[in-house]
């Protein structure tokens, strides 16, 4: 069985070339229960078929990504087998997924734990890369669950609050430090469960085709095409405002620190109107707006609060030497940078 499995995954690696492999339910590979590999009942050769496995990809493909489901936060997992880990590249994070995604389905805003979210945002930047991050998966959206849209009002998927939360979740996996993983038609606003024997329902292109672009336009942010926000692109992270009350919270994100390297994202996560949220940025000088999720060009139904370009005072706020003032739409993402 064990030379079975290792050609297997060679196959799909050598033959195939695939990017990388995600393997199922780790923790029960090497445990009889699911408890890992320290637990009583652990099974010593799952966990050395697994780091034999992994060390013979990286040799032979220093490129692939091996991906645990292990869900535990396990530091041995992605730790390589020299040292006594599995050598996976990186495992699914199950702390993120579970509490963004309770706080984009709660229907009370004031329900919303923007403290569980702050927290599940916040990453040691060594692990930064570690850990997959998601709202939707196919057991997510399975399993007596169903998909994020349909979780937030069953039965209208497609509806304003459906939407307007669901495009949250997609702004905060893209966004955060980890790897963002959008699960298929997450970007389609699908609605109802998933299963595997039940198509796609490829007409979301159409009628959802300004939230294709804002899909669209949050990768190319994430991976800086317009070279205005390489922060996105790094592991740092500090989740610098919090205000439960006004459902408003808002972090830097930076990888070496500078204009366009700098960014702030400020996320509403209430149905209100915010007409001036006041929030810390590292320094003076102008903070342009890159993305609004409440564009009318995203949804004709959105809002399309103005939220615009803001000009930093010095003011110590929120733990920074400056402060702006921005307006945000209800249930928005805004994300700003400076300019060289």
């Amino acid at each position: 069985m064990r030379a079975f499995i290792r050609d297997n995954a060679m196959t799909w690696l050598d033959e195939y070339r695939v990017d990388g492999l995600r393997w199922d339910a780790t923790a029960w590979i090497s445990s009889i229960t699911g408890g890992g590999h320290t637990a009583p009942d652990a099974i010593v050769d799952g966990w050395s078929l697994m780091a034999q496995v992994n060390s013979e990809a990286a040799e032979r493909h220093p490129t692939t990504l091996m991906v645990a489901e292990d869900l535990r936060h396990e530091p041995a997992i992605t730790r390589i087998a020299g040292e006594g880990g599995a050598g996976f590249g990186a495992q699914w994070d199950g702390s993120f997924v579970h509490w963004v995604r309770a706080a984009l389905i709660v229907t009370d805003d004031a329900q919303r734990d923007l403290g569980a979210v702050a927290g599940a945002l916040m990453v040691d930047p060594a692990d930064a890369f570690k850990r997959v991050i998601y709202t939707e998966s196919h057991d997510e959206d399975a399993n007596g669950h169903a998909r994020v849209p349909e979780e937030i009002w069953p039965g209208y998927a497609g509806s304003w609050p459906s939407r307007k939360r669901a495009v949250l979740g997609s702004a905060l996996v893209l966004t955060a430090p980890g790897i963002p993983m959008l699960f298929q038609g997450q970007e389609l606003i699908e609605g109802s469960w998933f299963s595997d024997e039940e198509p796609m329902d490829w007409s979301g292109r159409h009628r959802f085709r300004g939230l294709l672009q804002l899909h669209r336009d949050l990768i190319g942010l994430r991976r800086n095409h317009a070279d205005v926000a390489r922060g996105l692109r790094g592991p740092h992270i500090v989740v610098h405002h919090v205000d439960q009350a006004q459902g408003v919270l808002a972090y830097h994100r930076w990888l070496d620190g500078g204009p366009r390297d700098d960014v702030l994202v400020a996320v509403n996560l209430s149905t209100d109107v915010r007409g001036d949220v006041r929030i810390g940025v590292p320094r003076e000088g102008r903070w342009r707006v890159r993305f609004n999720s409440d564009w009318e060009g995203y949804d004709p139904e959105f809002a399309s609060v103005p939220t615009l370009d803001a000009e930093s005072t010095a003011e110590a706020r929120d733990g920074m030497d400056a402060a702006i003032s921005i307006a945000m739409g209800p249930y928005s993402v805004v994300i700003l940078s400076q300019d060289g």
